[in-house]
């Protein structure tokens, strides 16, 4: 049953991002591929919950954990791409590639994106096929670690959008107040954070240190590929956001 398990979890993520693809290509946007990321964690949650050998407490808090997460963040992502232009960090890649952008897109986007979310899944996939019957210390600080980097990303996500929305079409000021006076991406500290807390939760099952490669590899992205650096440089020239940058880290919170 164990190697069966994974084995199906790999082949749904593939064709779940295959399907994504053929939508992507369809619009001729493929910043779509971010509204399925997290709903995608919630497929492999509720895969590995469902052809679990046992049914623990620790793979159904986990899940559940996850679930909220990819779901929020799904419906996060959608209502604010929800009829706006493909985002610009696709727009560049589609450009770049040019005639081969169907193909090449469909590997270095949509499958990387699958085998990524197969490794920072490895956790969720671990604590359910490697299951351990009861909940400790460290199952404890890992919800208490998940929810504290869930709130940073929800409540940061939520003070941007608000101040979006009540900026004028002439306001050229950048958003540096609540969780964003402490840090410049308080959203994707709390996404590295709560995967944490994820892996938190597998150290006590069989094999789970090896589980860190989760919150390594999230945080690794989030900081150096694809979640701040390019947002970093598209204010490069920005001279109020530079002030900004040089009162409040990059990342960590701090006064």
């Amino acid at each position: 049953m164990f190697p069966q398990g994974p084995v199906a979890i790999v082949v749904a993520v593939f064709l779940y991002m295959t399907v994504i693809y053929l939508v992507a290509q369809a619009k001729s946007d493929y910043s779509t591929v971010d509204i399925a990321w997290g709903p995608g964690f919630v497929l492999v949650g509720s895969l590995s919950l469902a052809l679990a050998p046992e049914i623990t407490i620790r793979g159904i808090i986990s899940a559940t954990l996850v679930g909220i997460w990819g779901l929020r963040l799904g419906y996060h992502i959608f209502k604010r791409n929800w009829g706006k232009p493909e985002d610009f960090r696709y727009k560049k890649m589609r450009e770049n590639w040019e005639g081969r952008a169907y193909l090449i897109s469909y590997v270095r986007i949509f499958l990387v994106q699958g085998l990524l979310m197969l490794v920072i899944s490895y956790p969720l996939i671990m604590i359910n096929f490697l299951p351990k019957k009861g909940i400790g210390l460290f199952d404890y600080l890992g919800i208490f670690v998940w929810l504290v980097g869930f709130g940073f990303e929800v409540i940061g996500d939520y003070q941007l959008s608000d101040f979006i929305k009540n900026r004028k079409s002439d306001d050229n000021r950048i958003m540096t107040e609540g969780l964003w006076n402490y840090t410049r991406h308080p959203n994707y500290f709390g996404e590295a954070l709560l995967w944490w807390g994820i892996y938190l939760l597998a150290i006590s099952v069989p094999y789970g240190w090896a589980g860190a490669v989760s919150p390594i590899a999230i945080g690794y992205l989030l900081l150096f590929v694809s979640g701040v650096p390019p947002l970093e440089e598209r204010y490069a020239d920005d001279e109020d956001y530079q002030e900004y940058a040089r009162k409040t880290n990059k990342f960590f919170p701090w006064f």
